[in-house]
């Protein structure tokens, strides 16, 4: 649980880096990748995590939502930028409407009082969950990986190290 806001921020902006790469990565021609049949595919996974981040407003926050609703775009450079707006939108939000002591304030959710600094923690562990799910989706649909928490299979080889399998 975050205490205060500029922790959050700091581990934020971070993750929020290396989610942007990831959406960055993405083609128009991956977002119908799908995880098995009748189940999601990289794009619905990639805009349920843009459209995600508005969940915030649940716990009081003032945060305009993506736009476009619930209809995944066509453009993975939609969802990119849209991802990169809301993040930052986030970030401003926090910054700008609450305080340290507003973190240990409580909303229900799903029946239980959530103090908002656990609902940050959840927000950005729920992203991180998410990035992992779309960077398998996305070795399946052919793309190339962007280092996320460590070099990618082809990042060893360009470097001239002996990749582990």
């Amino acid at each position: 649980m975050f205490v205060k806001i500029e922790e959050f921020i700091e581990a934020w902006t971070e993750e929020s880096k290396l989610t942007e790469r990831v959406m960055e990565a993405l083609t128009d021609a991956s977002l119908s990748q799908p995880v098995m049949e009748g189940r999601r595919t990289l794009g619905q996974i990639a805009w349920h995590l843009v459209r995600s981040i508005h969940y915030m407003t649940h716990c009081g926050l003032n945060l305009v939502g993506p736009a476009g609703g619930e209809q995944v775009p066509a453009s993975a450079a939609e969802i990119a930028e849209e991802y990169h707006r809301i993040s930052k939108a986030l970030m401003e939000a926090i910054r700008s409407q609450w305080t340290d002591e507003q973190l240990l304030a409580t909303t229900e959710i799903a029946g239980e009082p959530w103090p908002n600094g656990a609902s940050l923690r959840f927000t950005l562990m729920h992203q991180a969950h998410h990035r992992g799910q779309m960077t398998v989706l996305m070795r399946q649909a052919g793309l190339r990986l962007p280092d996320v928490y460590g070099p990618t299979y082809e990042s060893w080889i360009e470097q001239g190290m002996e990749p582990l399998a």
